[in-house]
């Protein structure tokens, strides 16, 4: 299967999906990431581009895009977005679908859920990730990542520039990622898991 997740910034997808998608990896399908933009307003571009490229690397990804947008200037009306993404979509084709969740403090996570449900409504699974600044998010999907919890670590401390910035003292983005997948293991009913919302999902296809 061909499998693609975008986010905002780097390391979005990684603290929202990367232990779902090492198990994609680890099946043998393809991965593909595409990030809108560099993160300029929370580091130096360039160091952040290259943790980026470092954690594709970790996930064993096929391709990295940049979408070329600038940090924090990501708007719902921005058309070229749609066009850009829904390119991608028919290039790669994907089978799964994953991108930031809608209800989220960040302006740049709200617009892009908008301009990703718009180009993949042809997709036929398409699922929300969740990061720490998202906000009432109620995932009725849920993956058990306590095989690939490690890697996902791994890819998040390629990030190395971002990983203290939690905005809560004491705590790195590391010890974020698995409170997360604790919680959401509990929910599940597993150990350690990952949760999606849905905009659709197809099973027994």
């Amino acid at each position: 299967m061909k499998i693609l997740a975008i986010g905002s910034h780097p390391d979005d997808i990684e603290i929202g999906c990367a232990g779902n998608l090492l198990k994609y990896v680890d099946s043998g399908d393809d991965l593909y990431l595409m990030v809108m933009t560099m993160g300029g307003k929370g580091g130096e571009t360039e160091i952040r581009k290259a943790e980026q490229i470092r954690s594709a690397e970790i996930l064993k990804a096929r391709d990295l895009v940049w979408g070329g947008y600038e940090d924090t200037q990501l708007t719902p009306r921005m058309n070229d977005m749609v066009v850009d993404i829904e390119k991608l979509l028919k290039k790669i084709e994907p089978d799964f679908f994953f991108v930031n969740y809608g209800d989220d403090s960040h302006q740049d996570h709200r617009a892009l859920c908008k301009a990703a449900t718009s180009a993949s409504r042809y997709i036929r699974n398409v699922l929300f990730y969740e990061v720490p600044t998202t906000q009432n998010f109620l995932p009725s999907v849920f993956v058990d990542i306590r095989d690939t919890i490690d890697g996902k670590v791994d890819a998040l401390l390629a990030h190395e520039s971002q990983a203290a910035k939690t905005n809560i003292e004491g705590l790195s983005i590391v010890d974020a990622a698995r409170s997360t997948a604790v919680f959401r293991g509990i929910q599940g009913r597993v150990h350690l898991a990952e949760g999606f919302v849905p905009l659709r999902l197809f099973v027994n296809i």
